[in-house]
């Protein structure tokens, strides 16, 4: 008689099992779409802070060709033509210096560039699935 009773436990263990598994699989992939588009997202926004840090290097580079013309025109004419050398290389360190701190942080945002929502979701995945399989034992 209670081989008659384990026959069909058996049967609907293996189809909870069978179902688990797919569930299994169904989750799995729902998970790895969310990790394609939350890394899609920090590298897109990692890609904007890198090019704004680009940006702050030719910044860097017209300073130091501004600066140098300043030194020049300083050196040669000491004329007030050396005052305004001097407003345009100040204009272009600030714009330095403001492209670099929006570039950095937008690298930082950015920063770790691992999915932390999908890693969240996939242990609450894993403890459900092993709550599912202990009660389809029982």
């Amino acid at each position: 008689m209670s081989a008659k009773n384990e026959m069909p436990e058996r049967g609907e263990s293996a189809a909870s099992l069978k179902e688990l598994a797919g569930d299994l699989a169904t989750l799995i992939r729902h998970e790895v779409d969310l990790a394609k588009a939350e890394l899609g997202e920090k590298l897109k926004s990692a890609g904007v802070g890198a090019g704004m840090l680009s940006a702050s290097a030719v910044s860097g580079l017209i300073t130091l060709t501004c600066l140098t013309a300043l030194v020049a025109v300083a050196l040669s004419l000491l004329l007030p033509a050396w005052l305004a050398v001097l407003i345009v290389t100040l204009l272009w360190g600030a714009t330095t210096a403001v492209l670099a701190l929006i570039g950095k942080r937008k690298v930082q945002d950015a920063s770790p560039f691992v999915p932390e929502q999908t890693i969240a979701n996939v242990k609450e995945d894993m403890e459900w699935a092993r709550r599912r399989a202990k009660q389809s034992r029982t």
